[in-house]
């Protein structure tokens, strides 16, 4: 199948879009998201690839942890481990309820592509365990030493908060120092995270790039 060739994506629409159509291959999605493009399927459409006028980021200097949410990090009894269950992990975003959302973009064709990209190395999750059961976690893409995040889910309070706390930890440590959230929410941005324009997202992803940095094993 034909690797896609995406327009450049300073010039998408006024709505974000680059390009429609093509099939979310594994090749296409990393191809993708090192031009700072993700899929976001709309029913009845064929698939948009979407670079939007404004991107969420959480850069790890301006973390902020909240008072609430740090006691119960000390107390809490979870246990985090990364790509443990990443089958289980995107499922449970596919099947979170969300507030002012009807349905999910996180179809059936989008589980099966993003888990061959696991299986290729280049999706990864966190997963957060209590007494054994997964009661929460997170999922996104390395796009070569930049890392996406793509959607949370939790079955208990604080879950996913607190699996995204594991991962900056754990991408601080390859030598990362920010975070692509895609769309801003009010949970990422009592975090920390902020809105920058697509042009400065896109210079702030191409210098990462060239980092060339080795986030996961």
């Amino acid at each position: 199948m034909a690797l896609l060739s995406f327009p450049d994506p300073r010039r998408a629409s006024p709505e974000g879009i680059v390009a429609i159509g093509g099939r979310p291959t594994t090749a296409n999605l990393l191809s993708a998201y090192r031009q700072g493009i993700f899929p976001w399927p709309i029913e009845g459409w064929p698939l948009p690839w979407f670079c939007p006028p404004e991107r969420a980021v959480l850069e790890f200097k301006d973390l902020h942890i909240p008072r609430r949410l740090a006691r119960f990090r000390k107390r809490e009894s979870f246990t985090f481990t990364i790509d443990q269950n990443f089958s289980g992990v995107i499922r449970g975003c596919a099947d979170a309820t969300r507030p002012n959302e009807d349905g999910t973009w996180i179809t059936v064709e989008m589980i099966r592509a993003y888990i061959e990209m696991h299986r290729d190395g280049h999706a990864h999750s966190v997963e957060a365990w209590e007494n054994g059961e997964l009661v929460g976690g997170m999922y996104g893409v390395d796009a070569g030493g930049a890392f996406a995040g793509e959607s949370m889910f939790f079955t208990r309070p604080n879950a996913s908060k607190l699996a995204l706390l594991h991962l900056i930890e754990h991408l601080a440590a390859r030598g990362l120092d920010w975070l692509d959230i895609q769309v801003m929410t009010p949970h990422i941005g009592t975090l920390g995270a902020r809105v920058i324009s697509r042009d400065a997202f896109l210079d702030k992803l191409e210098e990462t790039l060239r980092r060339k940095l080795r986030l996961f094993d």
